[in-house]
């Protein structure tokens, strides 16, 4: 019996044996064999010869598939992580010299078409990152390959393949950003030209001949369309990407005309279903004539100049406008969605396409030219001109702008007869992708139409189109035309045309027309009343002082279900819509509140009945503003919006994206009713507590949603309900173990539970001060620090304000016990000795200087609260240094940082702690009596009008100035804790002359005060001092 031992990847040698059966295992089906192979090729990537040895057994061909395919994956994304020459581990020059020599020469004579793909796109990634500092001859080595094989009478397939190689690397570099790439590019395009182009019209010649006068060669055209199609789409990214003027190239303009006159033999081939045309070859024929459209288009749109100089450019685009109008897009005939009529993407519909796509890029040449920051020669700039004006001159006249507008009407905008099956069978899927089709409008025909439509609008003849535009749409918005497919064509345009037609046109008149039409039960009228819900929707979004009342009856009429015409699409856009009908600055609920229950609750149910994720979504978001919109208005309404939210959640199940929204809509829910929202508790707070428990699967996609519902809660929370979300504090203390962007809002959370249950949090501290020690150790994360020590200092003020000093010396001691004290001191005196030191070699601290300021704030309200309890807690954290020592560093470094906090209130803050510490009569303060006397006095002048003064500014003289009419809770407790502060509650000039009468009690009178302590004082110093009238 024998025994196989898997040996570490680590320790396998590479040899190629080796290497082929870790590929054999990492291709086969076997779970253990496959990890153990992955691992073994990932320990691998990182060794010299891995790569070459990929590509040697890639290029044997009597290797199996599966591992050759396997081999060149492995050997293109090795190519992506460490072929540059910044990567970690990069791939050796030699070896890359050999992955180059080979990989062309192998390529063309690669039998199979997906590992040729892959070869070609692997060759295109390393000519990115080395052509042309590091191989030079790249494209001309592929272009010379290329034209060996073109004459070769024996096989087709190394051209094919040199053919397959030059595109993936033509489209590599077109895509380049750099500027030396597409330079490089542009270098070599002439020389790829006149290979591929000559290649192109060869074949060309031979499969065209066969298929206008037909012969005996079926075969040999087949194979011919085929050898010219991958030629055709190499000129197609080349003609675009490699020249910046492809206009002044004779080589561009020769294969331009041969194109265009190839493009109308082409089109008479796929049009005309010819019996003597193999449908294959036909088939083909589409596919060139795609490639040769996309080339025009991408013409247009990247050289707009340039294509209009281009030979026979205006003729082109008239060639296209007329298959625009010969295609069978439109239908005016309303079915009842059994037609069966093929309305598949055929080439006409695909050219017709292009074919607008072309007709808005010259448009816009002359509408809305592209602004560029790239320095122009006047040759450029007087081809913009002149291309501007042939665009003008010979296309866009008044009378192609008149006749344009009323095709894009009367043939793009109606409804196919796949729209109304769509409409019937799909009614969720059809609305939204017609919803949808405006952000891919460069891939729907109607979409792509619109925008024209609108171009043509805001051009030069706005005056010229408006007038009988809006005479057209008074002629048809009238209750005797009953055609509704031209009713729905003409309201799309009049809607689309909104921005143009503001102040051309009265919109409020044309209301009580629709307001009837919505009415109507006759069929097709639903077509119509999605229609009249849209264009309102587009007309409020422009127009302001309309009549809003009646446009809430239109949309409370279209959103009730029981309305036979109201069918799901119909509601689905008058739900949708209502949002930008509640959007506009002039929105007022006032206006709103009528109708704004029935919508409600009709909005509610749209939402309970819809399916797809999508429309869920959109009706939320409606929902969600209307909520933003109506503010503290909504109020009454709440328990009927909370009433239908529990169903919408619990229908999510794994739809995160919808539970997201629903709790974004308790958020702005809660904000809007602000204090009242305590009777929902029992709702929210459930919600809240299985979005961010750490057990659960849903976590990581609610989290955020629900921290952000969880703070507004807080913030609107009444003392009375203090009990009830107390008990989500327990999830808040893992969220501080993750170093993550939900830190910030974690401790703000901790912030404002700090001022709701000040008493109560206190005896949590144990859960969650040890994660503290670890922020402030890091002095890279400054923002996280900071927010530590604003806790820390919240957590002291109302241990302070408490009346039990055991409450105090307890949070004191868990700062002891969690090592906070501890590290605070330590980077305190991090910092006294990077001070004490100079020169090249001193010691550079490690704390920020604003954390330091945070310690000082900190020290500063421990000392107030006690100094004996702080002078203890500096005592029991340095417990191998005397105290006295410690104290003097300690006050040394405080004295010296002083100049360093700007914000009065902190400054003053620090002043009462160092004065404090007076109480404790020891030499090491009165030692700072000098530095004492100077602070006073910067204090006395900057906190004090005058020097007679009664109390400093920040001591309010009528607490009730700081109470706003509309104060939260949230505010309230901030406001009552603001008053209870010691900066804001205790005089500055009575605490100094309190504490320092006391130290001269304790020194033993004046005498032995002065004699002791004031003679070392400077007398300039104690002059200013004493002019403050304090003793």
């Amino acid at each position: 019996m024998s025994f196989a031992i898997e040996v570490p990847g680590a320790s396998n040698p590479l040899v190629k044996e080796t290497l082929y059966h870790t590929l054999s295992a990492a291709a086969s089906s076997d779970p253990q064999r496959i990890k153990s192979g992955t691992q073994q090729l990932q320990n691998w990537e990182t060794q010299n010869g891995y790569y070459s040895s990929l590509q040697s057994i890639f290029i044997d061909t009597s290797i199996p598939l599966e591992i050759r395919y396997l081999c060149i994956i492995q050997l293109k994304n090795g190519i992506d992580k460490y072929w540059r020459r910044t990567a970690n581990s990069t791939i050796q020059k030699t070896e890359k010299d050999q992955i180059r020599t080979r990989a062309i020469d192998s390529g063309t004579k690669e039998p199979d078409n997906r590992l040729a793909l892959q070869n070609a796109l692997m060759i295109a990634k390393i000519i990115r990152y080395e052509y042309p500092v590091s191989w030079p001859d790249a494209v001309s080595s592929i272009v010379s390959n290329l034209r060996l094989a073109s004459q070769s009478r024996n096989s087709s397939l190394p051209c094919t393949r040199a053919l397959l190689i030059l595109l993936e690397v033509i489209k590599e570099l077109s895509t380049a950003r750099i500027q030396r790439t597409r330079t490089s590019l542009q270098a070599a395009a002439p020389e790829v030209l006149q290979a591929v182009g000559s290649i192109y019209a060869d074949q060309c010649t031979i499969w065209m001949n066969f298929a206008l006068h037909g012969g005996d060669d079926e075969g040999g055209a087949l194979d011919s369309i085929e050898q010219s199609f991958l030629p055709l789409r190499i000129l197609r990214r080349l003609l675009i990407a490699g020249w910046d003027a492809p206009n002044r190239n004779a080589q561009v303009q020769q294969l331009w005309r041969m194109l265009s006159v190839q493009f109308q033999d082409m089109l008479n081939l796929a049009i005309h279903k010819s019996t003597s045309v193999h449908e294959t070859l036909r088939f083909m024929v589409e596919k060139h004539l795609r490639q040769i459209a996309k080339l025009h288009v991408g013409m247009a749109r990247d050289h707009p100049s340039g294509f209009t100089l281009l030979p026979d450019a205006i003729s082109l685009i008239w060639a296209y406008w007329k298959i625009t109008n010969q295609s069978r897009f439109s239908s005016k005939k309303i079915t009842d969605g059994h037609d069966h009529e093929n309305s598949t993407t055929c080439i006409m519909d695909y050219l017709a396409l292009k074919g607008l796509l072309l007709l808005r890029a010259c448009v816009k040449m002359v509408v809305k030219p592209v602004q560029t920051f790239k320095y122009q020669q006047p040759e450029d700039k007087e081809e913009k001109a002149q291309s501007q004006k042939i665009i003008e001159d010979h296309l866009l006249t008044l009378d192609f702008a008149q006749t344009a507008v009323e095709t894009l009407m009367t043939r793009f905008f109606v409804f196919t007869p796949q729209d109304f099956r769509d409409w019937n069978e799909q009614p969720e899927e059809w609305e939204r992708r017609e919803e949808g089709e405006d952000d891919v409008w460069e891939f729907s025909i109607r979409s792509c139409a619109e925008k024209l439509f609108l171009d043509l609008i805001l051009s030069k003849f706005k005056p010229q189109l408006v007038g009988p535009f809006v005479s057209i749409f008074g002629r048809a918005a009238n209750l005797q035309n009953t055609d509704v497919m031209q009713k729905d064509s003409i309201y799309c345009a009049i809607g689309l045309a909104a921005p143009a037609l503001e102040d051309m046109m009265d919109f409020n008149a044309f209301l009580g027309i629709f307001a009837q039409e919505v009415q109507i039960n006759e069929p097709g009228y639903n077509i119509l009343r999605r229609r009249i819900a849209i264009v309102l929707g587009q007309w409020l979004s422009v127009k302001d002082g309309m009549d809003r009342p009646l446009i809430y009856q239109i949309f409370q009429h279209l959103l009730d279900k029981d309305q036979p015409l109201n069918d799901l699409i119909v509601r689905i856009t008058a739900g949708k819509q209502l949002k930008n009908v509640i959007l506009p600055f002039d929105f007022s609920f006032e206006a709103f509140r009528p109708y704004a229950s029935n919508i409600l609750r009709k909005l509610l149910h749209l939402i309970d009945e819809v399916v797809m994720t999508e429309t869920k979504l959109a009706l939320l978001s409606t929902l969600s503003m209307l909520i933003q919109s109506a503010e503290e208005e909504i109020e009454p309404f709440a328990d009927l919006i909370l009433s239908f939210l529990p169903s919408v959640w619990e229908q999510a199940d794994t739809e995160y994206l919808t539970k997201q929204s629903v709790l974004g809509i308790l958020t702005t829910l809660t904000s809007a009713i602000k204090n009242n929202s305590d009777q929902y508790h029992s709702m929210i707070i459930p919600l809240i507590g299985s979005s961010v428990d750490v057990e659960s699967d849903t976590r990581v996609y609610l989290i955020d949603d629900a921290m952000d519902l969880w703070a507004t809660l807080l913030q609107r929370t009444r003392p009375s309900s203090v009990p009830s979300v107390l008990p989500l504090v327990p999830h808040l203390f893992p969220i501080l173990q993750v170093d993550s962007d939900l830190l910030r809002k974690a401790l703000e959370i901790m912030e404002t539970y700090i001022y709701l249950a000040p008493l109560q949090f206190l005896s949590s501290t144990d859960l969650f001060l040890g994660r503290f020690t670890t922020l402030l150790k890091s002095g890279s994360k400054r923002e996280a620090a900071g927010l530590v020590l604003t806790m820390i200092e919240l957590l002291i003020r109302p241990a302070l304000e408490s009346t039990e000093i055991e409450t105090m010396t307890n949070l004191t001691a868990r700062l002891l016990e969690a090592n906070i004290l501890q590290t605070m001191l330590e980077g305190v005196h991090d910092a006294y000795e990077a001070h004490a030191t100079t020169g090249p070699n001193r010691h550079k601290t490690w704390l920020d200087v604003l954390v330091e300021t945070d310690f000082f704030t900190v020290f500063s309200r421990l000392t107030i609260a006690s100094p004996t309890l702080f002078v203890d807690a500096v005592q029991a954290a340095r417990p191998n240094q005397k105290v006295e020592t410690s104290m003097r560093w300690l006050l040394s470094e405080w004295f010296r940082h002083l100049d360093n906090i700007s914000h009065p209130e902190k400054k003053k803050l620090n002043g009462l702690a160092l004065t404090a510490l007076l109480q404790t009569g020891q030499a090491w303060i009165l030692e700072h009596l000098q530095e004492l006397l100077a602070l006073w006095t910067e204090l006395v002048f900057e906190l004090y009008e005058d020097v007679e003064k009664i109390q400093d500014c920040f001591v309010y003289e009528d607490p009730e100035v700081l109470k706003s009419e509309e104060e939260t809770a949230e505010e309230a407790r901030q406001r009552k804790l603001l008053l209870e502060d010691p900066i804001h509650r205790l005089d500055l000039k009575s605490f100094i002359r309190e504490h320092v009468q006391n130290a001269i009690t304790v020194s033993g009178g004046s005498e032995a005060f002065q004699a002791q302590w004031l003679m070392n004082v400077d007398q300039d110093v104690l002059r200013e001092f004493g002019k403050l009238g304090i003793l």
